[in-house]
Parts: C-alpha cells; sequence; structure tokens
C-alpha cells in the first residue's frame, strides 16, 4: 500500500461520501448516519437507488471476466470504493491467477478497510493508492510500481464520473489516463444519467449541491464522448443492466423504466 498509514486515518463524518453512500446502498456497514439520510433523500427522488448500485456492481463483474477472458492481465481501478466481495481483483484472478490489479480511491475510510483489497493471489499483485482522481500524474507514477505500462492495462472509471463536472476536467482527466495506456489497452466507464427522468435528476443534482458535492448526469451523447478514438466493443455504450448479459451476474430489477445507467468498454487502438 503505497505511502499510507492506515492507523493515521481521519475519516470526515460531518459530510456524505459517495464510496460510503454507494456501500450503504449495497447494505454494508462501513457508513455514517449522514451517508444514509443523504442516500434516504436519493431514494426518496429515485427508489431504485439500490438496484442501481448492484447493477453498476454486477457490470463490473461481467466486464472484469470479459478483459480476462480476451487476454487482459493488468487492471487500475480509479473510484474503487468500499470492499465489497468479490471485488475486481478476485473476479479477475478466478480466470487469470497471475493478474496484476492497481486501486485507487479518495476517501480514508477505504483506506482503511484496503488490506482487504491487498489479498491477491501469489502469482498475482494488488495494491491500493489513496490519491484523488484528479491527480492522474500522482496515479500514474504510483500505480507504475505494479503495473507494466508497456504491456495491455484496462482502466477502469465506475460510476466517478458523474462526481465530476465538465469545469473540473472530467474529460481531460479521462484523456490524460488513456493518453499513457499502450495499445491494447481498454476504458471500461458507467456513469448515472438522467436521460429517462429529466426532473428527478435536476433534483438529486440539487440535492449533492446542497451537500457542496457534484452530481453530473450526462446524457448517453454525452457520456459517449469519452470514449472518443477508442474501438467500442459490442454492444458499444448500452444501458449498464444489458452490457452482455450472457456474462452472468445479471440483476433482477423491478419492471418500470430503465436503470438509470451506461457503460461500455473499449480498446485502445
Amino acid at each position: 500500500m503505497t505511502g499510507h498509514d492506515p492507523r493515521a486515518v481521519e475519516i470526515d463524518t460531518s459530510r456524505p461520501h459517495p464510496a460510503r453512500m454507494y456501500d450503504w446502498f449495497l447494505g454494508g456497514k462501513d457508513n455514517y448516519p449522514v451517508d444514509e439520510q443523504m442516500a434516504r433523500q436519493l431514494l426518496a427522488v429515485d427508489a431504485r437507488g439500490r438496484d442501481m448500485a448492484r447493477v453498476n456492481r454486477a457490470f463490473m463483474h461481467r466486464a472484469t471476466r470479459w478483459l480476462t477472458e480476451h487476454g487482459i492481465r493488468q487492471f487500475l481501478d480509479i473510484g474503487t470504493g468500499i470492499p465489497t466481495e468479490p471485488n475486481l481483483h478476485q473476479i479477475a484472478q478466478r480466470t487469470a491467477p497471475d493478474a496484476r490489479v492497481v486501486y485507487c480511491d479518495n476517501d480514508p475510510i477505504v483506506l482503511a478497510h484496503a488490506a482487504a483489497l491487498l489479498r491477491s493471489t501469489p502469482e498475482g499483485a494488488t495494491e491500493y493508492i489513496q490519491a484523488d482522481a484528479r491527480k492522474p500524474d500522482i496515479i500514474l507514477e504510483e500505480a507504475s510500481r505494479v503495473l507494466d505500462f508497456r504491456r495491455p492495462i484496462a482502466l477502469s472509471l465506475l460510476a466517478l464520473l458523474h462526481f465530476l463536472d465538465d469545469e473540473d476536467g472530467a474529460a481531460d482527466l479521462v484523456d490524460r489516463l488513456v493518453e499513457r495506456l499502450p495499445s491494447g489497452s481498454f476504458l471500461v466507464l458507467s456513469h448515472t444519467t438522467g436521460d429517462f427522468d429529466p426532473e428527478g435528476a435536476a433534483k438529486a443534482s440539487a440535492l449533492y449541491r446542497a451537500r457542496g458535492m457534484t452530481l453530473r448526469l450526462r446524457s448517453h451523447a454525452e457520456f459517449s464522448t469519452f470514449f472518443h478514438g477508442l474501438e467500442l466493443v459490442e454492444p458499444g455504450v448500452s444501458l449498464s443492466a444489458e452490457w452482455r448479459p450472457e456474462l452472468g451476474e445479471a440483476v433482477d430489477v423491478p419492471g418500470g423504466p430503465p436503470i438509470p445507467g451506461y457503460a461500455g468498454v473499449a480498446r485502445k487502438p
């Protein structure tokens, strides 16, 4: 684990944090009343918040399985969240025991649980970086201690970019990271959208603003631009729940409008 002592973790429990809210939606215990309060406010806007988290998690499982089946042995996962088994390295190392995985997050509570992220197979490796996604150069420098940037890497930014506004450089962040990846690497993205309920999306964004946070719910077209210059894997940019369901880990959700999230996997030529 790079450069931080988990014993020195200081967790701000006065403000909600997306990683801890996500944990609450998934039924975890590593969250605080402020996170639960915010999550319940979001459920009042869209009662399927838990389903959104489960669908996103299932997409990660399927995408990781697809990548390992297609020869990827290195993974850089930014915006990791609180460990929930099976985690990305466990999915990857089931198929490829020699897979090497680097996780990155900026929530101190993730650091406190980082040991769960480091239980690698003997043949592979896992590492955890405590860093802000908006500082890609630091992430890349630390990741290069574990990953070989001369060989293909799968870069995952799952349910992360909707917390970065355009003015915060969301597109520049993706471009900077992808620029460093060698040919044959993959970009894996998922993103919540307001396409199916603009009114609800506006209410959710307002809740985040009131707490000093960003929620930028991009459209299908806006999300797709993150993949510019890359070769999208079939079925292209799709609903997260509909990305290669044949790989398993599908989530049963109630009928009605689609779960409002898009996902895609693309190869760097």
